[in-house]
């Protein structure tokens, strides 16, 4: 049954998830996609898209989206596609909210241990390259176009650039970018 999997794909996730809402999208995306078939590569450019548009964290919103996306896709009601986004929402944090509250009894008897501190600065440089590899997920001809068709691919690049170098470089307000993306790619493409 799918709700199983889904339990036990987002507790997954869930617990061995390091880096926040954006370096789990990359281990969302291998299991829903990928694994499962459950949303088509679009689908799940949709559901960050939302997520990252809806308040609160976003590895939580694309799993909620997910579970009832998932749900819905295997021919189930609307109503058990609630279901599913409950449980994966629930599924994504038991396991690290029982798992945060060991390891901060953990760290605070021994934070000033070298070893500990050696693991933590690790942990940084791998959650770069986790959050990055979701950002590269993210490229495909669905969200920047076919390089075959140059001037909607080359327009895609345009605003990306535009947007990470302002945001980089300027410290460019995010909501400002988003905006002017959406009316710069609406009318590009309509």
């Amino acid at each position: 049954m799918i709700f199983w999997r889904i339990f036990y794909i987002f507790s997954k996730i869930g617990i061995f998830n390091f880096g926040g809402g954006y370096a789990m999208i990359a281990l969302i995306q291998n299991e829903v996609v990928e694994k499962n078939g459950w949303l088509t590569a679009a689908e799940f450019t949709d559901v960050v898209a939302i997520s990252q548009m809806t308040p609160g964290p976003i590895g939580i919103n694309v799993a909620t989206y997910t579970g009832y996306t998932a749900v819905v896709n295997a021919g189930y009601d609307a109503w058990l596609g609630v279901v599913g986004a409950l449980l994966a929402s629930f599924s994504v944090i038991l396991l690290p909210v029982v798992a945060m509250l060991l390891v901060c009894r953990f760290l605070l008897k021994h934070r000033e241990n070298r070893y500990v501190s050696d693991i933590l600065s690790a942990l940084r440089i791998v959650i770069v390259g986790v959050i990055a590899a979701a950002a590269l997920l993210l490229v495909t001809p669905g969200n920047f176009g076919d390089p075959a068709l140059s001037r909607q691919f080359v327009a895609s690049v345009a605003i990306f650039a535009a947007v990470f170098f302002s945001s980089y470089k300027y410290k460019a307000n995010p909501i400002v970018l988003m905006v002017a993306s959406g009316i710069l790619g609406w009318l590009l493409y309509f």
